[in-house]
């Protein structure tokens, strides 16, 4: 197998930036607010998002369908539709003090995958079935770093043994349809890693997995993050899926970030009351207490709140929530979008 050492010296050195000091965040947003063209004019599907990912830190955005979860994660590297969405012109994305916001198709190419590595939903509808596993993974190498064929081979091979694929040097020719769903998995981890990128988002990447396969990529995601000191911005609607792997977590809700802080405090005191009902909602095998259900559902983009838009679920609204926006207020080490954070006492998971 070929060492990642050899691998640079054959290729030339990883991108610059790859190491960042602790203070230093590898993503820093500020104001991502994202639009659709619909046919009554442009809806807003992602308002004033603020987020950090520090380096060697696993950040996790969790919320219901329909929350702008994967609409961030596009939006970051320019994966939009162009003619029917916008961002906002003050909107701001840098990576390691690269401004993103503005940049044009041919200077991101040089990002995605390279600095930046993606792994989609629904791996068997992002991997091209015309071509071998080794293609897709080397295609990646070979653009960004510039090697050729053989090179771009076994940087592949080396990839598939890295996440665990058996029988790398045979399996590297293989095409799609001959992956079981978790190979196919790990075959996209494997792509997204290829470069050595400073920053992995992560979309939902156990989706559609079973559950034991399911634990066996967060384990794998988890140790890969921890050798390679890399940052990942993790994306998922499974609560259990944040526990287990993230630092930090986003709670977002229609378009907006609610709530965000350790993983740890909150979960066992969550200071939002969506965060509170997504809690409720987790099935724990070592606790018969009742699930609880939040009423309603998420609202539909283009839908006009004055005030918190989750007023309409929430049963601690008051008249005060539905008459101006609500900002983020600090709570103690969470932030929380809610003008109740301090007097409310809300139900987390229990120890």
């Amino acid at each position: 197998m070929t060492s990642t050492t050899n691998f640079e010296e054959t290729c030339g050195p990883a991108t610059p930036g790859g190491v960042h000091a602790r203070d230093q965040p590898v993503l820093s947003v500020r104001g991502l607010t994202v639009e659709f063209k619909t046919a009554h004019g442009w809806s807003t599907a992602v308002n004033n998002v603020d987020l950090d990912i520090g380096s060697d830190e696993i950040f996790g955005l969790v919320g219901e369908s329909g929350s702008g979860k994967s609409v961030t994660a596009l939006s970051l590297l320019g994966l939009l539709p162009p003619r029917s969405s916008r961002l906002n012109p003050k909107s701001s994305i840098k990576l390691s003090g690269t401004e993103l916001a503005g940049l044009g198709n041919r200077s991101l190419d040089r990002i995605r995958g390279a600095r930046v590595g993606m792994i989609f939903q629904e791996p068997m509808s992002s991997l091209n079935p015309a071509y071998t596993i080794g293609d897709q993974i080397g295609e990646a190498v070979r653009r960004h770093r510039r090697t050729g064929r053989k090179a771009s081979r076994a940087r592949a091979v080396e990839m598939l043994e890295l996440v665990g694929i058996p029988n790398a040097t045979r399996n590297v020719d293989q095409y799609p349809h001959h992956f079981s769903g978790g190979m196919r998995q790990r075959a996209m981890i494997a792509m997204a890693l290829a470069c050595e990128p400073e920053l992995l988002i992560a979309d939902e990447p156990t989706t559609a997995l079973d559950v034991t396969v399911q634990a066996t990529i967060l384990d794998l995601l988890a140790e890969l993050q921890r050798s390679r000191q890399m940052s990942v911005l993790l994306i998922t609607h499974d609560l259990s899926v944040i526990g287990e792997v993230a630092d930090r977590v986003g709670v977002m809700y229609a378009g907006e970030l609610v709530e965000m802080g350790g993983t740890e405090p909150l979960f066992a005191t969550p200071a939002h009351p969506y965060t509170s009902g997504l809690l409720g909602s987790v099935l724990r095998l070592d606790d018969d207490s009742p699930l609880t259900a939040i009423p309603g559902s998420v609202p539909a983009i283009g839908e006009e709140l004055a005030g918190c838009r989750f007023a309409p679920r929430c049963v601690h609204r008051q008249s005060e929530c539905v008459e101006m926006p609500i900002p983020l207020v600090e709570a103690g080490s969470q932030q929380s979008r809610c003008i109740r954070t301090l007097e409310l006492s809300l139900t987390g998971l229990p120890e």
